[in-house]
């Protein structure tokens, strides 16, 4: 078992892109990132092969390829058939046309299949950073392209919970916490780690996206969670900031940061570990 190397993570951050229908497909590299905080998260040394294998590193290249590959053999699909189409129109033949047109529906679906896979976070369903970026900044830029407002969500005491019960029970009590958020009806994203971002539509205000997260911080505190035959309690700390159009994104979440942590001195008053 070799130890992983710069040239193998190299690897990983290799971008590919491919345009379908208007639409960017960047592969690899934002899960090169992932990746990473994936592993930090879980306290494993890049460099020690006791900890992450080069098997399982190459099982996530595999699955990057795989996706390259179907985008790829997707995009000349739809090129070909924008030629069989034009000759079929000249032709005057319908019956090629016809199936022309259900072939492309079904690249379409096939297309937009890809679409939710590139943005969703495997372990919770929430959206991933690369939606963040793609949806709600300029392109090639860290500028917001509309006014809105922005609210991080931290976990507390999650270190505790994974030492304590496993990482299996900490990535339940993610997918748990993520459901909660959902239920808001706004654009969750998993940020990193046991970090949400939350983005709330320019109608909202700062105040309704605090009484909207007290709310639900509220009643997961009231919750008991079980594992290995014993219960614990979860909850999170938030900050929130308004944003205007233009302005910078890494700038909004230091606000919402340092908001995050007056929250976080507060509530840490309130509850007293996982009890």
């Amino acid at each position: 078992m070799q130890n992983i190397n710069k040239e193998i993570l190299e690897k990983i951050s290799n971008e590919t892109k491919n345009s379908i229908g208007g639409i960017s497909i960047v592969t690899p590299s934002i899960y090169a990132d992932i990746f990473l905080k994936y592993a930090s998260s879980h306290d494993a040394d890049i460099g020690d092969e006791h900890k992450i294998t080069d098997y399982l590193l190459s099982q996530k290249i595999s699955q990057f390829t795989n996706l390259q590959e179907t985008t790829a053999k997707n995009a000349q699909q739809l090129s070909q058939n924008t030629g069989r189409a034009i000759n079929a129109i000249k032709d005057k033949d319908e019956t090629t046309l016809k199936k022309i047109l259900q072939e492309t529906k079904n690249l379409q679906n096939e297309i937009e299949r890809l679409k939710k896979s590139i943005y969703k976070d495997e372990l919770t369903g929430a959206y991933n950073r690369k939606w963040l970026h793609d949806n709600c900044l300029k392109e090639d830029s860290e500028n917001f392209k509309n006014s809105g407002i922005l609210a991080i969500i931290d976990l507390n005491y999650f270190k505790i919970i994974n030492d304590t019960y496993g990482h299996i029970v900490g990535d339940k009590v993610l997918i748990f916490i993520a459901n909660q958020l959902k239920k808001i009806k706004e654009s969750v994203i998993r940020y990193g780690g046991d970090e949400f971002i939350i983005i709330f539509s320019a109608h909202s205000t700062k105040e309704d996206a605090y009484k909207i997260l007290d709310t639900i911080r509220e009643n997961i505190i009231k919750k008991s969670l079980i594992a290995k035959e014993s219960s614990f309690k979860v909850s999170f700390s938030f900050g929130i900031c308004e944003f205007k159009k233009d302005n910078i994104m890494s700038d909004v979440i230091e606000m919402a940061d340092s908001d995050m942590y007056e929250d976080k001195i507060r509530i840490k008053k309130r509850i007293d570990g996982i009890y």
